[in-house]
């Protein structure tokens, strides 16, 4: 899961400098409705960024990378939200929301778990990928995070469980947004949010 929060991250601050440039109402809660709603309706600077930071992956082959793509977009289509709280102080403001998403953090936890207790049965019935996953494994710590993350067999378990996903969750946030040269902007989004608008966050 370390690895899909760094892509997560990555894309996300990506959105967030397209966002600047809009026709929309200039207010702070219209920035933030604008901000998520260019995930829910597949905007162009949504796809154009997400093929650009899959194609950078390093750790998922062709096939599996579009199967995420897949995850991903089913993640932004059933988002939902609503504006609980918006409060302006001069040319600050923030924006407080609640997000319904695709629950996928429960659905990693448990699939990092039953991976763990069931690797080589797992491992087995995927021989498609043992040798890549025999690959990345030679010189890691047995048991590792990152040698479990990194292994393909690990990789296509993870995506067919996240492709069943269901349940939803709800979160809070809290959007911070400034006022630059008459125009409400949004500032950084947190590594913690972005984990929340993605159904990864496990606080």
């Amino acid at each position: 899961m370390k690895n899909f929060g760094k892509f997560l991250l990555c894309f996300g601050f990506l959105l967030l400098i397209l966002v600047g440039c809009s026709t929309t109402m200039n207010t702070p809660t219209s920035k933030v409705e604008e901000f998520l709603g260019k995930y829910q309706n597949m905007d162009d600077d949504v796809t154009v960024q997400l093929d650009q930071v899959l194609s950078d992956d390093k750790t998922m082959n062709d096939e599996q990378k579009d199967k995420y793509r897949a995850i991903l977009e089913k993640q932004y289509q059933n988002l939902s939200y609503k504006i609980e709280n918006e409060n302006i102080n001069g040319n600050e403001a923030t924006v407080d929301v609640e997000i319904e998403v695709l629950d996928y953090a429960t659905t990693i936890r448990s699939v990092k778990k039953y991976y763990e207790e069931h690797k080589e049965e797992i491992e087995s019935s995927n021989e498609k990928e043992q040798s890549d996953n025999d690959n990345l494994l030679e010189d890691a710590v047995e048991g590792s995070e990152e040698a479990i993350e990194n292994s393909a067999a690990y990789i296509d378990y993870k995506l067919k469980e996240l492709q069943n996903v269901s349940d939803t969750t709800t979160y809070n946030i809290t959007f911070y947004l400034t006022k630059k040269n008459g125009e409400w902007q949004l500032q950084n989004i947190t590594d913690l949010d972005l984990q929340k608008i993605h159904g990864l966050y496990e606080g």
